[in-house]
């Protein structure tokens, strides 16, 4: 686990299964996920922009280093966690970045989740084949 004696902000971030615990502190610009590195932690570059959309809103791209602990889901939903978390966080370095986050989405939590499965159904809602004899 990550320790430092910096001042650090902290953000929770969750979308669908996944939980993202974020923490920034003024820096260069790094962004460590699970002790690596972000572009050994995400291949595709669609993630590594998502996480990084709420730095972009407000304009502090790389002034800030960013320090994640990301568990469950999957990588989509983990980078997904990670830019709630990141927006978060930034509201408590300056409350003015409210507007700009709330209008872009950042802020509100994606709540959509994998449906439980019910007794009797094979998933979801998915029944079982009809027989008729």
């Amino acid at each position: 686990m990550y320790t430092s004696a910096k001042p650090y902000f902290y953000g929770t971030g969750r979308r669908k299964s996944s939980v993202a615990r974020v923490r920034i502190m003024q820096g260069t610009g790094v962004i460590t996920i699970n002790g690596r590195d972000i572009d050994d932690y995400f291949g595709l570059e669609t993630l590594k922009l998502i996480v990084r959309q709420p730095l972009e809103a407000t304009k502090t791209l790389g002034t800030f280093d960013i320090v994640t602990t990301v568990t469950g889901g999957g990588v989509s939903g983990q980078a997904g966690a990670i830019r709630h978390g990141v927006a978060r966080a930034l509201l408590q370095v300056d409350p003015n970045y409210r507007s700009v986050l709330k209008k872009a989405g950042f802020l509100t939590r994606d709540p959509r989740m994998k449906e439980r499965k019910k007794y009797g159904l094979k998933a979801a809602r998915r029944a079982p084949q009809f027989s008729k004899r």
